[in-house]
């Protein structure tokens, strides 16, 4: 590993663009991106989580991209593992390595560690699971606001992830998964770097509207029907698939999904904007502002 590796992260809600941003990045350094969105690493998703294309792909060498099945499960302590192994290799050759992604709790996972939470059977994910792709969100929020009403009154509980961690949680150990946070910081052979890109809600919003309609356009809804027979995974009780299921069911007329589609998407990026928010060490930038990225990366570099 090299003297002073770096992870230079970039971070931000979805649409805002971080996608070019990183790539740019990385070909400025000399180095490859490491995704941290939870979506995109699924190879059976490809439309609805607004994946990388080929030639975005060939530019830089990505990774956590198409690299796990729905069938798979993939946790944010997984993603740490992977990542740390797949950084280490990098760092064989590069000085730098950029980390680009949504996903909050995957950079906070991978810069920093997480908490040390007991582990819950197989057979309890499983119930839960089912229980809510039968139920649905309301029933999943009034399970936790009665077993976990600490969750439930500091935790994201429009996430159907987080809700059914924490409810997972509390079924297993009677405790409210936030009593296992230490907020204790694990070492890392690396510094991190972290930058987060937003723009003004009027125009993140107009862009997240954009691309579902060209989502749609792309064959969202024939992505979304290949996997129907999977939608109970948890890889699928997410938005963009979850609305189109309900469509395929007949819960409602494919407009209305599509506008749920935008709604939910658009609650999506507020509650990153949230969580990103809390993060410290962080730098906010405009995404077009890719100089102003790269200068700010390159003073850090230079500092030990």
């Amino acid at each position: 590993m090299k003297k002073h590796p770096s992870v230079l992260v970039i971070a931000g809600p979805t649409a805002v663009g971080k996608t070019a941003v990183a790539i740019e990045v990385a070909r400025h350094f000399g180095t490859e991106i490491i995704s941290a969105d939870s979506r995109q690493c699924y190879r059976e998703l490809n439309i609805g989580v607004a994946r990388p294309d080929k030639d975005e792909l060939d530019q830089v060498p990505h990774h956590f991209i198409a690299s796990h099945s729905i069938q798979q499960e993939v946790t944010a302590a997984g993603f740490a593992d992977y990542a740390m192994e797949v950084a280490h290799r990098l760092f064989q050759q590069h000085d730098q390595v950029v980390m680009a992604g949504g996903t909050g709790l995957y950079i906070r996972a991978f810069c920093e560690g997480l908490d040390d939470i007991p582990d819950v059977s197989a057979e309890l994910r499983g119930l839960i699971q089912d229980s809510y792709a039968q139920k649905g969100l309301t029933w999943l929020q009034e399970e936790v606001a009665a077993k976990d009403p600490l969750f439930y009154q500091k935790g994201e509980i429009l996430n159907p992830q987080r809700l059914m961690r924490a409810l997972e949680v509390v079924e297993t150990t009677g405790q409210s998964i936030l009593s296992f946070h230490t907020g204790q910081q694990q070492e890392r052979p690396f510094r991190s770097i972290r930058i987060a890109l937003d723009l003004p809600r009027e125009e993140l919003y107009a862009r997240i509207n954009t691309r579902v309609d060209k989502m749609m356009e792309a064959g969202l809804l024939e992505e979304v029907k290949s996997l129907y027979p999977y939608r109970s995974l948890n890889a699928l009780q997410t938005v963009g698939y979850a609305e189109l299921f309900a469509y395929l069911d007949g819960t409602h007329s494919l407009e209305r999904a599509v506008e749920l589609i935008k709604q939910n998407t658009r609650r999506y990026a507020k509650r990153q904007l949230t969580w990103l928010r809390r993060m410290t060490d962080i730098q906010w930038f405009h995404p077009a502002d890719t100089t102003g990225i790269i200068n700010f990366f390159s003073q850090h570099l230079q500092e030990r």
